[in-house]
């Protein structure tokens, strides 16, 4: 894959970016516009609640599952086919998706929709991280799209609310408009790349099939957690056989001649701090937001529109996340900018702890507003920790351990406190009060979560240095225009 060499991009460099980053978009406003829409969906097909829950559940199942295989796939068969072709197949299930006449129908495309995302996701990533050289443009280049990303969440909240009320089924139709476009973009832009040669002594179709399984199985035990009442024994078993295949992979991978996951990789103490910290921010960001979905929806009455609208203000990090953040890790090193994040996430979840049940919007808005600004400051250089210094032919592997972790973040984050909310209400009168209780005792959660990153990401604050300060540091590129991404 070819690299784009000048400090300053060009506009075919540009434009590249800009199909990358549609993808990333597509994938985040997918999430938000459905998660607005399944109240609507549920009364329509007259789901119930356990399914109406899986139909959720089943993206983060097929996206978790199947991340790990997804970016080495990238890097053993092709970043660029990877990304075509499961493009290709996100576009077909999303559409599959609007004619659904059944649960099972929604369930089924959300979970192929999500094994899509996990193989187009880090193929993506890794064709940002190997066609831009490592240092201040790539760092530009992975701000932008993680920037993106968290917008088309932020965004797909109103876009949802508002294709909603059109009818829900263009909740899963305007994707198919929006993957379209990209992938007719993607042809053309994409970088050529040749065929990558194959392993002398195949492919490590064990670990392949020991790691999907794994994941599925620890994914799917995470996500049980949420539907109380539906059997410990099995969410148990989940937990025990998905450990159990870890190890299985572990020791396959050790012995294998040609691993699908490289051992060594883990012993790069950046990379794992990152993995573990992104981890632990998504799922406080995503268990915050799910408990002031709750609140604001539930116990205050606010429509579904309202609500995203309420909501958007923690996309501020879309604006800040390029313009604001790559001046920051320039200056300060991206070690102490991701601090700083988990610094004000840990200020604006604590502040929320006091909500009462007549807050206005304005005692709200400062959580908001410093939550959107500490997810500008943190994920996109949580991006960049975890791919620096990963070699061109372990990039997508890179990637897809940190949506690995995301992923298995938001899981545990939604989990958590969804579990906290029901102990807490359990055995309560249900009235306003006690529930406003359990909403609060529930935000407990995502403080925890973000003082635990903050604790991790910590241990990267004695080597971290700004890159122009570090010792023998090489002088910055000259401010050239041209990019060397081929037509």
């Amino acid at each position: 894959m070819s690299t784009v060499p000048a400090a300053r991009m060009s506009g075919r460099a540009w434009a590249l970016l800009l199909v990358l980053c549609g993808t990333i978009f597509l994938e985040g406003s997918d999430v938000a516009m459905l998660a607005v829409a399944i109240p609507t969906i549920r009364a329509d097909l007259g789901l119930t609640t356990g399914t109406a829950a899986w139909v959720m559940s089943g993206y983060v199942l097929g996206y978790a599952g199947f991340t790990l295989l997804g970016g080495r796939a990238a890097d053993l068969l092709g970043r660029r086919r990877m990304f075509l072709t499961w493009l290709g197949v996100f576009l077909v299930f999303s559409m599959l998706g609007g004619f659904a006449t059944d649960g099972w129908m929604l369930v089924v495309a959300r979970f192929v929709t999500g094994v899509a995302a996990a193989f187009m996701t880090p193929a993506a990533m890794s064709i940002i991280t190997t066609s831009y050289p490592e240092g201040p443009q790539r760092n530009k280049a992975l701000l932008v799209f993680a920037g993106v990303g968290a917008g088309g969440f932020s965004l797909g909240l109103v876009i949802g609310g508002l294709l909603t009320e059109l009818g829900w089924r263009w909740v899963f139709f305007a994707p198919v408009f929006l993957a379209g476009a990209i992938l007719l973009a993607a042809l053309r832009l994409l970088p050529a790349e040749a065929r990558p040669e194959p392993a002398h002594r195949g492919y490590d179709l064990a670990g392949a099939a020991s790691a999907a399984a794994a994941m599925l199985l620890l994914a799917y035990g995470i996500v049980r957690l949420e539907h109380r009442g539906e059997g410990l024994g099995l969410t148990i078993g989940a937990f025990a056989a998905g450990l159990a295949l870890v190890a299985m992979f572990i020791v396959i991978e050790w012995r294998a001649k040609t691993p699908l996951v490289r051992l060594g990789i883990f012993r790069k103490a950046a990379m794992v701090r990152a993995n573990l910290a992104a981890l632990l921010f998504l799922g406080a960001f995503f268990g915050f937001q799910f408990i002031v979905t709750l609140y604001l929806q539930e116990l205050r009455g606010w429509s579904s529109l309202q609500t995203a609208i309420a909501l958007i203000a923690m996309g501020c990090d879309a604006v800040l996340a390029p313009i604001l953040t790559p001046r920051l890790v320039n200056r300060y090193g991206h070690a102490r900018v991701i601090f700083g994040g988990f610094l004000l996430a840990i200020v604006a979840y604590g502040l929320f702890l006091t909500v009462e049940m007549d807050w206005s919007y304005a005692a709200m808005f400062p959580t908001l507003i410093i939550s959107g600004t500490a997810f500008a400051l943190a994920y996109g250089p949580l991006t960049i920790a975890a791919t620096n210094s990963v070699a061109e032919e372990e990039q997508g592997l890179a990637g897809g351990l940190l949506y690995t972790f995301t992923q298995f973040g938001s899981a545990v984050g939604i989990s958590a406190v969804t579990a906290v909310y029901g102990i807490a209400a359990a055995g309560t009168d249900g009235s306003p009060g006690a529930v406003l209780d359990a909403y609060r005792t529930a935000l407990v959660v995502p403080v925890v979560m973000v003082l635990l990153g903050a604790a991790v990401s910590a241990f990267g604050l004695r080597s971290a240095r700004p890159a122009g300060q570090r010792k023998g540091a090489a002088p910055a590129a000259r401010d050239e225009v041209s990019d060397g991404v081929p037509g």
